[in-house]
């Protein structure tokens, strides 16, 4: 029997539990076919890598993102704000967002995503001044052959209303709900080895009604959907909380039923250690955005301290516009020095960071069996990762460690359900070029310059 892909002589990185020194893996129909130690023990190939010397995990797996934001990186007005200065600086910006440029900005992301060893993304995609933006996003997947779990983000309250957005980013809520049915059964794939998922995700709990929040969990439960949203981000959304709910962010959570095994939520800052408890026994999971909590400098989560608890962690790249760039790589280093700055150097490795940056986020997906790992009959999503020999120098007794200490690392070859999509550090897409010029223009409108 003839695998299609067989990689040798690497340090692989199967999970937590398995590596492998000098070791070989081999892929077949899209899968992980088999791992080992010993070369001759490896099945023959169509096609060998050779990975000598190099580090091969899981693909990074980003559990919270807002892609159109690379549209207006770095958007001088509004780049030392707090979040909700930012937030309110941006979004007549966003108001401009039509199914080009969400196509390229989409686009834009996920190479770059696949640049810094991410293999699966999630997009909390909440402006919708026009119909159909998510189904730009997924025809963007679909040309690059890229892992997509869309979220169907929504937002009801614009400033009448109390709330900071515009009403041309806003909708109503018969038609989100309408459109949360449409995109469902034309785009999610609940099968093995999807390359397609949608689950739901009204923005935040001071951005949507009450009856969205509610219907959102119906509808979930109806679909067997996951559920995402921003929570307890930032001391403001307490006050909001306390003033028009009488409870706290967790509280009016769990009071929507929101409080379930299908729910993970972004950032997470600002929880009482009962509530921590609370959703942890309850099967909710968080995603830690650390450069961009560090960035708008309003928090970050105690990750290792939630992992503690029984909450399972994953990371995000978060907004672009927030933290300027896409590399999965650079927010799982950000997320053991953020760690190891707060709790000391003895509460967190480089392998918690990067089992925070593959299960955690597989967990946050609710797709712990197929990614995240590199065990046999997982999808064949993997890193090679390139360091250059200078940035490397003696560093000989731990690869992993050496991968988030030594920097900068990049994706060498990066795979997605067994296609290789960046190779020798390069995206392999021959209209890059093109999207790029045709990104500029995007954005330059969206930014009025």
């Amino acid at each position: 029997m003839t695998v299609d892909l067989l990689i040798r002589d690497a340090y692989i990185y199967v999970d937590r539990d398995h590596e492998i020194a000098d070791g070989w893996l081999a892929i077949k129909d899209r899968r992980v076919h088999s791992v080992g130690a010993e070369v001759a023990t490896a099945p023959p190939a169509r096609t060998i890598l050779s990975a000598r010397g190099q580090l091969v995990t899981p693909g990074l797996i980003n559990a919270h993102h807002h892609m159109y934001q690379n549209l207006t990186r770095a958007y001088a007005p509004v780049t030392n704000g707090t979040l909700f200065e930012w937030l309110t600086g941006l979004y007549p910006l966003w108001a401009d967002l039509d199914a080009e440029s969400v196509y390229l900005s989409t686009c834009v992301a996920m190479v770059e995503l696949l640049m810094g060893g991410c293999t699966t993304s999630m997009d909390h995609m909440y402006v919708h001044p026009k119909p159909f933006l998510i189904d730009a996003q997924f025809r963007a997947a679909r040309d690059i052959g890229f892992r997509f779990y869309a979220t169907r983000g929504s937002m009801t309250r614009s400033v009448k209303d109390g709330g900071l957005p515009p009403a041309s980013v806003v909708q109503d809520e018969d038609t989100i709900l309408a459109d949360s049915e449409r995109l469902v059964a034309a785009f999610h794939d609940a099968s093995p080895g999807a390359m397609g998922r949608v689950a739901l995700a009204p923005c935040s709990l001071f951005s949507v009604s009450e009856r969205i929040m509610t219907e959102s969990a119906r509808l979930a439960e109806k679909h067997d959907l996951r559920l995402h949203t921003h929570l307890a981000e930032d001391p403001d959304e307490d006050r909001y909380c306390a003033d028009v709910y009488g409870c706290t962010p967790t509280e009016y959570f769990e009071r929507v039923g929101w409080a379930t095994p299908r729910s993970w939520v972004a950032h997470y800052i600002y929880p009482s250690s009962d509530e921590i408890d609370r959703l942890a026994h309850a099967g909710v999971c968080t995603a830690q955005c650390p450069c961009s909590n560090m960035m708008i400098g309003g928090g970050a989560a105690d990750a290792m301290g939630m992992r503690r608890r029984g909450m399972r962690v994953g990371l995000g790249c978060d907004g672009s516009a927030s933290t300027d760039h896409g590399s999965m790589w650079l927010e799982t280093r950000m997320a053991l020095l953020l760690g190891r700055f707060r709790n000391g150097p003895h509460s967190m490795s480089a392998r918690d960071a990067l089992d925070m940056a593959t299960r955690g986020g597989a967990a946050c997906l609710g797709w712990e069996d197929e990614i995240g790992h590199l065990r046999p009959g997982a999808c064949a999503d993997l890193v090679i990762w390139k360091m250059s020999d200078i940035a490397r120098a003696g560093a000989l007794s731990d690869p992993v460690e050496a991968w988030l200490r030594c920097a900068p690392a990049v994706a060498g070859t990066t795979i997605v359900n067994g296609a290789i999509l960046v190779e020798d550090g390069v995206p392999v897409m021959s209209n890059l070029a093109e999207i790029l010029r045709d990104h500029a223009r995007e954005a330059r409108r969206i930014q009025r310059l």
